[in-house]
């Protein structure tokens, strides 16, 4: 068994050279394990995701998925990127990290959720007519 600090230098280490891969154009019938499927052939597969709506449960038409291995990964993407999986041709990169987000999204308005109001003021409230 590892000591504490060697099994985080081991996770460490899987994290810097496994890759995370974007598989897009997808048939909207490809589930997790279809798309763990296309890639096992080529290595170790530690995970695989169809991204689906949140309201509908469908698939989006697109998954990403991580090998442990990334000269494995590589051949898989340059092996699969183009071919035909259940009548469509899929698109298969390296995956781009996550942008970060900001925290004051604010819905859209760009003004702290200020309205402007009918009577052409902008303190909120007034008449419509």
């Amino acid at each position: 068994m590892f000591t504490p600090v060697a099994a985080q230098f081991i996770n460490y280490l899987s994290i810097i050279f496994s890759m995370n891969i974007y598989v897009s154009n997808l048939s909207f019938n490809v589930e997790d394990d279809d798309l763990r499927g296309f890639f096992e052939e080529y290595g170790e597969v530690t995970s695989a995701k169809v991204i689906t709506d949140k309201m509908t449960q469908r698939s989006r038409g697109f998954g990403f998925v991580e090998m442990t291995d990334s000269t494995a990964a590589q051949k898989a993407i340059s092996e699969l990127d183009g071919a035909s999986v259940q009548g469509r041709n899929i698109r298969v990169t390296v995956a781009k990290p996550k942008e970060e987000r900001s925290t004051n999204s604010g819905g859209g308005y760009g003004n702290n959720n200020k309205r402007s109001s009918y009577s052409g003021n902008n303190n909120g409230g007034g008449s419509r007519w």
